[in-house]
């Protein structure tokens, strides 16, 4: 299966969500230049989810961060992101970078059906975020990436010791959110 080059996307990215509390901050200031943040917080009250990624956005801008909303694309490029992250039909507005989560197959379709740029793969390994979820495990992960359309994220239990185990089952890069606390 042929797939498109990656075009300086990151290799490392963060997921955030409620669970990182204050540790949020020390997680991006912990990343190196260069790497990724998908912002989805969607468990937080609206005025202070916006207020949240604009602090997170000005951040990303400082240390040379790719920020992308986990939303529609109209509401990534409204809010100043530089990309969407979700499986949405709608089109990406102007040079957004669009990322899709799949887990199996049949979302594997999907995002080559709306044109992902990266596509995030999970779990490779059991994980906090998705408690009693099956991984996907080396064979599957494997396969799932060797007919990605594009660059593929490994997702999932995922800490930089697992990354090289990522990388030679096809993954481009790997995303964590305890796998880059402190």
């Amino acid at each position: 299966m042929t797939t498109r080059q990656p075009r300086s996307l990151p290799r490392i990215w963060l997921m955030t969500d409620e669970r990182l509390g204050d540790g949020l901050w020390q997680a991006l200031a912990r990343l190196p230049r260069g790497s990724g943040v998908v912002f989805r917080h969607h468990a937080t009250p609206a005025g202070e989810r916006r207020r949240l990624f604009d602090a997170i956005r000005r951040m990303s801008r400082a240390r040379g961060l790719l920020l992308l909303l986990a939303g529609p694309p109209a509401l990534a490029a409204a809010w100043g992101a530089d990309g969407t992250h979700g499986r949405y039909g709608a089109r990406r507005a102007g040079r957004q970078i669009r990322s899709v989560p799949v887990h199996d197959g049949r979302e594997m379709t999907v995002a080559r059906r709306i044109g992902a740029d990266l596509v995030f793969v999970s779990p490779l390994h059991a994980t906090r975020s998705h408690p009693g979820a099956a991984p996907l495990g080396r064979s599957r992960f494997g396969l799932l990436a060797r007919y990605a359309p594009c660059p593929v994220v490994a997702l999932g239990g995922m800490t930089r010791r697992r990354a090289g185990e990522a990388r030679a089952l096809g993954a481009y890069g790997w995303a964590a959110i305890d796998g880059l606390r402190g």
